[in-house]
């Protein structure tokens, strides 16, 4: 039975309700339209209540009740392919349930169907021992991912079924120290608390993105964790669907949380559409979409972040890897200003709360790729959008965002406006994965490492060189330094450029990462070679093979062995020219 108390004080999403017998961190049903809230503060016999629905028109002497139950979700089949709000509604049966394009207050909806039925094989016998976290059985959940149940406790099976169920069946049942365990298709856990893992594994295995200027020059790892800051306009949401649509994790969970209505919705529109390019099939099979706009009301910002992350942690939990992409945690931290104004807390730097940096490290602390229960090994790859206020890196939210995760894509407004994409900015990026990745990429081809540092070099020589030839013009440089600017232009345009929207150029293997810049470093040296030898700037500058490497990037990843022979290629023109040829 719920405890009953009432409201005392209204103040926007903040609530307080007096005799409530209850504890932090409880769910709470507020008003007589029973609207969904958490205790955040107990001060003496005031308990403080976030709410995550509209609080207008509540009023004081309303009943409140406790549910006596942290904020959950409920996790099992079912949830792949679904859209949610930021406490785990779905958000197309409200839709179909009221008729309405808006959620209506106070309406309830399970994450789950209880009703569809699933197809659920055993892997275990009957009267075998189990740990706690090892596969029960499976379930095709989607075409593209099996679903595993995994058991709750360590124990004897007692009892297993084949079948067909419903999430509320029982399909086993577990002896653990005299107790048993009824096991269903779905259970309950509270979102604050990460889900436990035998052992967290160190960050040596690449999340392949098949974008050349992230897994060259800026690579994340497996359960790494990345930050793409960036000012409105500069490409962030189209990086983020890019990540989601082409990195090598098997599960996606997209986090939307604060953006604005209409780019949350154009998210929703095109996800659904997106084709996984592995398999042919439609990416939502092995995507989850949790949606948080920002006319959607402001505490519910901060459930969304947690919401994704445990149904990430779930799924990695079954030997998956899954990449997280939050867009925005600046809208979060927004929400958490807001709150804390509500609370009458003291106010940090620029508003926003004291505890920031806490709350922001304790986010992206749950990413890693570990060693499960059950034996299994899965990942958590977080990827979190800043959106700073004119694009002000210097803001709490980046600085704090910058402290805790390992990789930084910087995106920059003057490069989109050049139509530059991805807009990451390469002199003000980086990775702190590089070291203990090179050993992988070097495996890949020989001197991967070598050729991406020296491709580095010809970049920053070229934006040293960048204020002379805006004063003198490039034709005054000596001709080492011409050539570092033709250089620098080749991986500009033909390596760092990338077109997401192009069937071939939108992913690039690492292979065919290598080859193309092996192909641009190779015309490098060689025309620094033809340069000592006599052969003038404007015959290099002139040379066809320049614009046969400019279209090396739309090459199949079938046909890698053409790039291969233009590498040869490169070395014999260069050669014809120092021969006067």
């Amino acid at each position: 039975m719920m405890k009953k108390g009432e409201l005392y004080r209204i103040s926007g999403p903040v609530v307080v309700a007096k005799n409530l017998d209850a504890k932090m961190y409880d769910v709470v049903r507020v008003g007589e339209e029973e609207l969904v809230g958490e205790i955040i503060k107990i001060s003496g016999n005031n308990y403080v209540i976030q709410v995550y629905e509209d609080t207008t028109g509540l009023k004081p002497g309303e009943p409140v009740y406790s549910t006596s139950k942290p904020l959950s979700v409920e996790l099992g089949v079912g949830i792949l392919k679904n859209i949610y709000d930021g406490t785990q509604r779905p958000l197309k049966e409200i839709s179909e349930k009221t008729k309405s394009i808006f959620i209506p207050r106070g309406v309830e909806a399970n994450a789950l169907d209880r009703k569809k039925k699933w197809e659920f094989k055993p892997v275990v016998k009957k009267n075998s021992r189990v740990r706690r976290g090892e596969v029960l059985g499976t379930i095709k959940e989607t075409e593209l991912i099996e679903h595993k149940i995994l058991s709750p406790v360590e124990g004897k099976v007692k009892e297993i079924n084949s079948g067909k169920f419903n999430v509320e069946d029982v399909v086993a049942i577990i002896e653990s120290f005299g107790k048993k365990y009824e096991v269903k298709l779905y259970h309950n856990w509270p979102v604050r608390n990460p889900r436990p893992f035998k052992k967290k594994f160190p960050p040596t295995i690449p999340l392949i993105t098949g974008m050349r200027v992230i897994d060259t020059f800026f690579p994340i790892a497996k359960g790494g964790t990345a930050a793409i800051p960036g000012p409105f306009g500069s490409g962030k949401t189209v990086t983020q669907q890019s990540l989601a649509k082409w990195s090598d994790a098997q599960i996606v969970v997209y986090i939307g949380c604060g953006e604005r209505g209409n780019e949350m919705t154009e998210v929703l529109e095109e996800f659904p559409k997106l084709e996984d390019p592995r398999s042919g099939k439609p990416l939502m099979e092995r995507t989850v979409l949790i949606a948080n706009t920002s006319n959607m009301p402001v505490a519910a910002r901060e459930a969304s972040i947690y919401t994704g992350i445990t149904i990430a942690e779930y799924y990695r939990d079954m030997g998956y890897d899954v990449s997280l992409m939050a867009d925005s945690t600046s809208r979060w931290a927004e929400a958490l200003r807001e709150i804390g104004g509500r609370l009458e807390e003291m106010p940090g730097e620029e508003g926003y709360p004291a505890y920031l940096a806490r709350k922001i490290a304790e986010f992206y602390e749950r990413a890693g790729r570990v060693e499960t229960l059950g034996g299994e090994e899965g990942s958590v790859t977080v990827i979190g959008a800043v959106s700073p206020p004119g694009g002000d890196l210097s803001e709490p939210v980046t600085q704090n965002t910058l402290r805790v995760t390992k990789a930084f894509f910087a995106l920059d407004a003057s490069l989109a406006q050049k139509r530059h994409f991805p807009a990451i900015n390469w002199l003000t990026s980086y990775s702190l994965y590089l070291d203990v990745l090179s050993n992988w990429f070097d495996k890949v081809g020989e001197g991967f490492s070598y050729l991406r540092k020296e491709a580095m070099k010809i970049l920053q020589k070229e934006a040293e060189l960048r204020e002379i030839v805006q004063l003198v013009g490039p034709d005054a440089l000596p001709e080492k330094e011409q050539l570092t600017l033709i250089t620098a232009r080749m991986l500009r345009e033909d390596y760092l450029q990338q077109n997401a929207f192009h069937e071939i150029d939108m992913y690039c293997s690492v292979k065919k990462q290598y080859l193309m810049l092996k192909a641009i470093l190779t015309f490098n040296t060689r025309a620094l070679e033809a340069l000592e030898k006599g052969v003038p700037i404007e015959k290099i500058r002139s040379s066809k093979i320049i614009e046969k490497i400019a279209r090396m990037k739309y090459i199949e990843e079938k046909n890698l062995n053409e790039i291969e022979k233009l590498i040869g290629e490169v070395r014999k023109e260069l050669t014809k020219l120092e021969e006067g040829e």
